[in-house]
């Protein structure tokens, strides 16, 4: 059922929407009960290979759990079906880098990251409450990094919590940040830039850094399923 919706997405115009901003809402991807599904599943460790206080390293103030191998299934069928619909966008950003091209299907980029050392699945789920923030970053794992991730907001907001926007950043040479805010409704994401995107200039493509986290949450709770194609040493 989630690849049916994500394969009814209006592609040409999240792919626009990407390549104008690196960043783009998405969705409804999972239904309210879905989501339900795997809030529930934040309190199964079993699930789980790790999880990471974020205050004990600096990242900003709440935590998340790596999912073990294997995936869910509902977590497996959406990592598979998004990354189909991203493939061509990611070659296109590699082609106009001039950087290598990606499989397209995620089985076999799963092995190219398998052969470089990085076996760890890294879909993740994430836990704030209130006064909880995760500070700007990159989720890089290795040599190996697919150049999109989505993150699927899972509780409603406005009615479990508020505050806790997902922000963007993009660093263009020569000039200030860029910030963009996105507040997904309930099952709904965001597909953003991991790490670089090209943008035309005046002399061809150069690149474009970004970083992406979430502001501080003002009340209630707020989880987040984090799903991430490329796997972690």
């Amino acid at each position: 059922m989630a690849a049916q919706r994500i394969n009814g997405l209006d592609w040409n115009g999240i792919t626009g929407e990407l390549d104008a901003n690196g960043a783009a809402v998405i969705g409804p991807l999972l239904a309210p009960e879905e989501c339900a599904v795997l809030v529930e599943a934040y309190g199964r460790p079993e699930l789980f290979r790790s999880r990471v206080v974020m205050a004990r390293h600096g990242f900003g103030r709440g935590e998340y759990q790596y999912f073990a191998a294997p995936l869910p299934s509902l977590v497996a069928e959406l990592r598979e079906a998004l990354y189909a619909r991203l493939a061509p966008v990611a070659n296109a950003w590699a082609a106009r880098l001039r950087l290598p091209a990606f499989p397209d299907r995620h089985a076999d980029y799963l092995a190219l990251c398998h052969a470089a050392g990085q076996t760890r699945p890294t879909p993740l789920l994430l836990r704030y409450g209130a006064g909880d923030y995760n500070c700007l970053h990159q989720d890089l794992y290795g040599d190996l990094a697919f150049p999109l991730q989505v993150a699927i907001v899972l509780d409603a907001p406005g009615r479990d919590f508020s505050g806790g926007e997902f922000v963007v950043t993009e660093q263009r040479p020569r000039m200030q940040s860029r910030v963009a805010v996105f507040n997904p409704g309930q099952g709904a994401a965001v597909v953003f830039a991991v790490n670089e995107r090209p943008v035309a200039g005046a002399r061809g493509d150069y690149r474009v850094r970004m970083r992406h986290g979430v502001s501080r949450l003002h009340s209630g709770q707020r989880h987040t399923l984090g799903v991430i194609f490329h796997d972690a040493r």
